[in-house]
This record gives C-alpha cells, sequence and structure tokens, in this order.
C-alpha cells in the first residue's frame, strides 16, 4: 500500500511517500525550486517521491494532507461572529481553503493520471502530533505541537500509546506563542519568514532585563496554556498580506503600534543591533522557554510519564528543547528531523496509515530520505564542467578507497580548508546533517570569520554547529544524549570549550548533532579519523548553501563551490581542489 503524504499551500511545502506503513521517501519542494520556505503546491516533491519508489499516481491508494477545513468549526464560527474580524481576512482565509479543496484536479492535472484513491485531510496539529510520536521509538509519551497557527489553532497536546494519539486540549486562535516569536522576530529587523532561528542566535549576547514587559505580551495560565495580549497585535483582527504564489513566503507586520509604543521604535533591517535589541531577544527567549515549561511541567504533573515527543515549528527552538532535562521531569525526547510544517506530511502521512491498518512498524533515527545521485552523475557533470574547472585552476583526485578519501578530506580540513561535502541522499528537514554540508576545523578560533568570509555572509552573532561521534559526547558535552536531528542545544563542557572556538557559542553551548556508524557510516569514518589525527572528536557542520536553500543535486554544489572561496568539494569519491 502506498500513501502520499503532502503539506501544500503553506511555507515549507513538502511531500513523502509511504509502502507498507515504512518511509520510503520525503523532500521539501524548496530543494527543488530553489525558493527558501517554497510555499505552494509540492509538485516536484512529488515526483521525486514517486520516482523513488518507481511508481506513477495512479499506484498510490491514499493521499494524506496536513489541513482538514471541517476542524475546529464551531470555535471558528464563534470567533467570527463575536470579534467581527476584518472581512477581507475572512475572505482571504476562504480563498486559501478552496485551493487545498481542489488538491485532486491539481494532482491529477499535474501528473496526467488519474488518482481514484482517497484523501485523507488530517487536521494541522494532529498531523504535528503524529509526526513525531508516530516515527518515534516510543511506546508511549506526552505529545505536543506549538507553532504559529493550523486550522484555528496554535498548539496542541495529548497522548501517544500504540497507534493512537488522543488529543486533550488545544489552543485555539488568536493565541499562539508562534506569533509571538514571529512577531518579536519582526520588531528586531528580521523580516523573512522563517528569521526565527536569528533570534536564537543573538539571545546569548543579551540578558532578560524585559522579562517583565515580555509578561505582560503572554500572560501564563494554571493549565499550562497562555493567552497573548492582543492589544500588541494586528493579526487577528485585519487582513495580514501573507505572499507565496511565486517566490518564498513574506509575511506583513503581526505586531500593532502598541507594541511599538511599549518597546519602542522597531529596529530597521539595516541598522546596527545594540546591546537594547540583544536584551530583548534574550528576554524574548526567556519568555517563549517560561511559557514552554510551564505547558511541559502542567502536562508531567497530569499526565507522568518520562517520554516526550515534540512537533510544531516551536519544536525547532533548539535552545529551549536542550533545556528540557534541567526544567521538567521528562527523561527522555524525540523531535523529528523536519518538526516544522514540512513535516505534516509526514504526520498525515503516519496518520492515515495508523487509521487504516492499526500498525506501527517505523521508527525514523535518520535523516537521509531525499534524492541520490551516482558516479555516472558525478563524472558527467565534471565533464561537462571541465573547461570551467580548469581555467579556476581546479585539480581533480577520483578516490574509490572510503579510507583514503576520509583521510585525504580530514587533512585539508586540518590545514584550514573548507570543504564542500556531498554525499548520498539529501537530508530531510532544514538541518543539513552529514550528506550536503560543509565542513571545518572546530578547533580555529578564526574559522567562523574564514567562513563566512569566503562562503556563508552570516551575521557575526550567530554560531555553527557541531557533528561529534555519538560515542564522544559525554565527553565533550554536559547533557549525553541522542540527538541525530541537531535538534537540541547542549552546555560544552567548560574545560573544552577553548579546544573548539569555532563552534562553542558566547554562552559555551553547542547545537549537537551526534553521529552514528549505523546510520551514516561515511561521515562516522570521516570524523574518526579526524578524530584520530587531532584527538577532537567532531567537526564543524553548516548547510551547504550560500543564502540559499541546502544544495540537493551535485550541478548546485559544484555551482556553490565555483562561484564561492570554497577550497575543496568532495562529490561522492571524488576529490576536487584549488
Amino acid at each position: 500500500m502506498y500513501i502520499l503524504g503532502i503539506n501544500a499551500y503553506h511555507g515549507d511545502s513538502s511531500a513523502c511517500l509511504l509502502e507498507d506503513g515504512k518511509l520510503v521517501a520525503a523532500a521539501e519542494e524548496e530543494r527543488f525550486r530553489r525558493l527558501k520556505h517554497w510555499a505552494g503546491f509540492p509538485k516536484y516533491a512529488i515526483r521525486y517521491c514517486l520516482n523513488e519508489a518507481n511508481i506513477n499516481l495512479s499506484q498510490v491508494e491514499h493521499i494524506a494532507v496536513n489541513q482538514d477545513s471541517k476542524a475546529n468549526l464551531w470555535n471558528k464560527i464563534r470567533y467570527t461572529i463575536g470579534k467581527r474580524p476584518d472581512l477581507n481576512l475572512i475572505l482571504d482565509r476562504i480563498q486559501n481553503k478552496r485551493k487545498r479543496k481542489n488538491l485532486k484536479t491539481v494532482l491529477n492535472d499535474h501528473f496526467n493520471k488519474s488518482f481514484k484513491g482517497d484523501i485523507f485531510e488530517i487536521e494541522h496539529h494532529l498531523a504535528h502530533l503524529s509526526s513525531a510520536f508516530y516515527v518515534s521509538p516510543f511506546e508511549k509519551a506526552v505529545v505536543v505541537s506549538v507553532d504559529g497557527f493550523g486550522d484555528f489553532a496554535s498548539t496542541a497536546w495529548g497522548i501517544g500509546e500504540g497507534n493512537e494519539i488522543t488529543v486533550k486540549k488545544r489552543v485555539y486562535f488568536p493565541h499562539s506563542l508562534g506569533i509571538f516569536y514571529q512577531s518579536m522576530t519582526q520588531w528586531l529587523g528580521f523580516p523573512k519568514y522563517g528569521d526565527e532561528y536569528k533570534v536564537m542566535g543573538l539571545a546569548p549576547y543579551g540578558k532578560p532585563i524585559h522579562l517583565d514587559k515580555m509578561r505582560q505580551i503572554v500572560k501564563l495560565k494554571p493549565d499550562g496554556s497562555f493567552d497573548l495580549g492582543l492589544n500588541f497585535f494586528r493579526f487577528h483582527k485585519e487582513k495580514i498580506e501573507y505572499k507565496w504564489e511565486n517566490g518564498e513566503p513574506k509575511v506583513e507586520d503581526l505586531f500593532s503600534n502598541e507594541l511599538e509604543q511599549f518597546l519602542g521604535p522597531r529596529r530597521k533591517n539595516e541598522e546596527e543591533l545594540t546591546q537594547f535589541h540583544m536584551d530583548i531577544a534574550r528576554s524574548v527567549q526567556a519568555m517563549y522557554e517560561e511559557a514552554f515549561f510551564n505547558l511541559l511541567n502542567s502536562l508531567h504533573k497530569k499526565y507522568g510519564g518520562e517520554n516526550l515527543c515534540l512537533a510544531g515549528g516551536c519544536a525547532m527552538n533548539s535552545v529551549a528543547n536542550g533545556k528540557i532535562y534541567e526544567h521538567t521531569l521528562f527523561k527522555k525526547i524525540y523531535i523529528q528531523a523536519a518538526a516544522g510544517d514540512a513535516g505534516g506530511a509526514i504526520g498525515a502521512a503516519f496518520n492515515a496509515w495508523n487509521q487504516l491498518t492499526g500498525k506501527r512498524q517505523f521508527v525514523m533515527d535518520h535523516a537521509y530520505w531525499g534524492p541520490h545521485y551516482g558516479d555516472n552523475n558525478f563524472r558527467e557533470l565534471l565533464n561537462v564542467q571541465s573547461k570551467t574547472l580548469e581555467e579556476q585552476n581546479c585539480k581533480i583526485v577520483h578516490l574509490k578507497d572510503d579510507k583514503i578519501l576520509c583521510q585525504k578530506t580530514a587533512q585539508a580540513i586540518i590545514e584550514g580548508k573548507v570543504v564542500g561535502w556531498f554525499q548520498g541522499r539529501m537530508e530531510w528537514g532544514p538541518r543539513a546533517l552529514g550528506n550536503r554540508s560543509i565542513l571545518c576545523d572546530p578547533r580555529r578560533d578564526d574559522m567562523k570569520k574564514i567562513l563566512n568570509n569566503k562562503i556563508k555572509k552570516r551575521e557575526s552573532f550567530r554560531p555553527f554547529a557541531p557533528s561529534v561521534l555519538r560515542e564522544s559526547v559525554n565527553e565533550w558535552f554536559e547533557q549525553d544524549d541522542d540527538v541525530p536531528f541537531m535538534m537540541q542545544v547542549y552546555p560544552i563542557r567548560e574545560e573544552k570549550r577553548t579546544l573548539i572556538p569555532a563552534v562553542t557559542h558566547v554562552d559555551g553551548s553547542g547545537r549537537l548533532q551526534t553521529v552514528c556508524k549505523q546510520t551514516n557510516p561515511l561521515y562516522h569514518k570521516l570524523i574518526s579519523i579526524f578524530h584520530e589525527l587531532t584527538s577532537v572528536p567532531m567537526v564543524l557542520n553548516t548547510s551547504f548553501n550560500e543564502n540559499e536553500p541546502v544544495v540537493c543535486r551535485p550541478e548546485e554544489a559544484l555551482a556553490c563551490f565555483l562561484r564561492t572561496k570554497m577550497d575543496v568539494l568532495v562529490l561522492g569519491d571524488w576529490f576536487i581542489y584549488r
């Protein structure tokens, strides 16, 4: 049985394919469109998934989407009658729903096949909860979804047990921790969709001295839920322009003039970051953590247990995730690789599978579900680009022995080179996890500057992450944990921080990715050889891109190498350097 999961007409549109309850393929549309957070219909992601299984659309029995227009209907009606929002807001939502309702027609138009199966419409947050629990290793867990909005709710929680998820409660529109964080991100001068990670990176440079003000914007409730001070926002009463049709999503300001009167004028994007902005960022993060832990602790008090599954856009807050053990009684955490809206495709698909069969038989222990390219692809590309490579004085060596390939790559990293590492199947989710990565030496205190000058051009306050051998985590980090998807930030042991300055943030933390031999043997071998040569069991790992989505095809990897000052490119067995 084939089930196609889709996240459509929303940021980070995506698709996945299940075969008999096991994941075959998954990818975000942005990787094919080459536009960050691409929203709309994921035509190319669907095509990839079908090709990976060597089937066409007519062979798919069921399609599952992470949206249900009928969900929370009475809450929508009550809000519309009681609050009387702007007519344009209502009309905009109706128009968006029509797009989703025509999904079968859109599919058949794009693929020229008659899809005759069923379409499962899975409520947005139920899809999020499913995306975490149904692919987790847990038989029973508290499950939590926190994001902006979906199907008129911002938050949902419940219990996952066996093949069922029981939703216990939701927080409905207009109250949302995701909207709070996004609004403050806009106020801080980071206007792009998905810029919240910049606030997380900036926060450690400040102090939470404005937390009392934040508590007037977000008000906590005894049951773990929360309310927004709605006077500080405008999204709930007027239409907010959300453009996505022909590019990356763009969202108008969600906050009101009252927020600027309360905190001061918003920072303009080109304006210098001051200590005041850093303190606001820290206060925003502190407020989010306070609300987040208030929710988690109330859930643990009510339901108990040691296992926690997280999903939703806010589950990408790796800083807060890294403090769960410290601030709650949960002992084990699972967050899958695409916790945000892209992951809704997987959640919808697995929810449908469990409705149809009642069988759980898959655990996601790695993120490598995207396209794979072989030696013939690399050889042909290098032949086509031979003249350009020659003009840039590039040398090419074909190293078929994995050990020699990893030794040569490790040596290049030790020499301070910036290495593009393109291997195997592309990662699912926003993180580069060792298959579409740029690698550097974590020991060099100038590495961040070198990397930014040569390729990334990122803000200086943003940290770079370490990929660490799983067996060495306890020696270098204060928390010994499996973190395969780079979803938790943990303190680096104090005595180790000066040894790895390139991946140690200003507060002594690192956004950890654990690397296991079983799930990525080549990447594990590379880091192991680097460890043998340096006594440091990790490399600096950042996404293989330059202000664009992470590279998908070898053509994009080579293009990035050629137009930047990257020193080395490893395409499968091919070692290219200049």
